[in-house]
């Protein structure tokens, strides 16, 4: 049977909807109050789940130091204070919007890289607040 760890990570931070290439009018139409020229805030809570084999001798499927050094670089040192659009270039106006699923998305390939083979990212699930969330599982079928 597959094992599975969740670790969670949360930060603070900032951002706004646009779409540089629409008009004012149409990215307010689209996005609402989130494209607010002066941004808004959440408290992400971001949880990301891994599998690997368990370790028969320390019973674990990943390092768990290395695991939180990974997340403190690719998510709460990156994101924590931050405005998402103006200090995260991939972010930034023309590139990706910063919307739960987007940066969901982005962990998930951010943080499998910097763990590279030892352990694979199953699932990142990312909270702006107590009703909204976005879950990237990245082996998932696609809907078409």
């Amino acid at each position: 049977m597959p094992t599975f760890l969740t670790r969670r990570v949360t930060f603070a931070a900032a951002h706004r909807y646009r779409i540089a290439e629409w008009s004012d009018a149409r990215n307010t139409a689209v996005f609402g109050p989130c494209a607010r020229p002066n941004y808004h805030g959440h408290g992400y809570v971001c949880d990301v789940t891994v599998t690997s084999s368990v370790d028969a001798t320390t019973g674990f499927l990943v390092d768990l130091g290395a695991l939180d050094a990974v997340l403190r670089a690719e998510v709460h040192e990156r994101f924590d204070h931050a405005n998402i659009n103006l200090d995260v270039p991939e972010f930034a106006d023309g590139r990706l919007v910063p919307t739960g699923e987007n940066l969901a998305r982005f962990i998930c390939e951010r943080v499998q890289s910097s763990l590279g083979q030892a352990a694979r990212v199953t699932r990142v699930t990312l909270a702006e607040d107590g009703t909204l969330s976005a879950t990237y599982e990245p082996d998932a079928p696609s809907a078409a």
